[in-house]
């Protein structure tokens, strides 16, 4: 009879042990519940604000923009993006391309944005405006294009940045998030060597962070990451940082955007 009871109290903390959430379900439920009011629905109307006001020493809007899909288009411009542009001979992410638009076509000027510091100025307008684009291509899946040499090019260089060790910790961005199943604190690090799954990692930028109050752009996300690795801080819209958008991104090929999300 104790052996059986015994039995019985085991089998029952095991169920129970199943049945309790774990924790990246309880942060899963938290950010369902905090993205049916999401902030980012504010920058969104902000940015859509800025992209057709006209502005700058030109007095132009940016209703004349190419992202990659003609002259004004939005819709589904933010999900094939980084990619090369023609007229710039560079492969551009949505933060560099919307510079050069805002200099081109607005007369402001591209060098003093990129060395505003976040959430200042033109920068808080930049980031409004990614908030805007990205919304018009939510529920759209990622497909970054490689057909030009420059493309492929770029996704190879971002690799090698991704993999690369260094500073006094020795850290890659493939330390956090170069497999599956790990995690910092209660937090789940995606595997981004490969597609993560809709609405994950590269699918889920630019974001509204809860933890600082304000929209982050891709651009913002990955100065933050290498910050935590302690490395010297990537200049804004750099190559370097454009490259680790094509890698992501192309790893991402399918997944679902949910651009702009909600994160702690």
């Amino acid at each position: 009879m104790r052996q059986f009871w015994a039995a019985a109290m085991l089998a029952a903390v095991t169920a129970s042990a199943h049945a309790q959430p774990s924790a990246a379900d309880g942060i899963a439920r938290y950010r369902q519940m905090l993205a049916d009011g999401n902030p980012a629905e504010l920058f969104e109307a902000k940015g859509e604000g800025l992209w057709k006001g006209k502005r700058g020493p030109k007095g132009a809007s940016l209703e004349r923009c190419d992202l990659g899909k003609g002259p004004g288009v939005v819709k589904g411009a933010f999900v094939e993006l980084p990619r090369w542009f023609a007229d710039t001979q560079r492969v551009q992410d949505l933060e560099s391309r919307l510079l050069t638009c805002m200099e081109t076509l607005q007369g402001l000027d591209a060098k003093a944005i990129a060395a505003t510091p976040f959430g200042r100025g033109e920068q808080a307008n930049m980031e409004a405006l990614v908030a805007y684009v990205s919304a018009e291509s939510r529920g759209l899946k990622m497909n970054l294009p490689q057909s030009h040499a420059k493309e492929r090019e770029m996704f190879e260089v971002g690799k090698r940045v991704f993999f690369f060790r260094g500073g006094p910790y020795d850290f890659s961005c493939a330390s956090c998030h170069g497999e599956a199943g790990k995690r910092i604190r209660l937090q789940d690090l995606p595997d981004l060597t490969k597609n993560p799954g809709d609405g994950i990692g590269f699918a889920a930028w630019p974001a509204y962070r809860v933890s600082s109050g304000e929209l982050w752009g891709m651009q913002r996300r990955l100065f933050d990451c290498y910050r935590q690795q302690r490395f010297p801080a990537p200049g804004y819209a750099s190559d370097a940082t454009i490259a680790l958008g094509v890698y992501m991104g192309v790893n991402a090929k399918g997944a679902e955007s949910i651009a702009p999300s909600i994160k702690r």
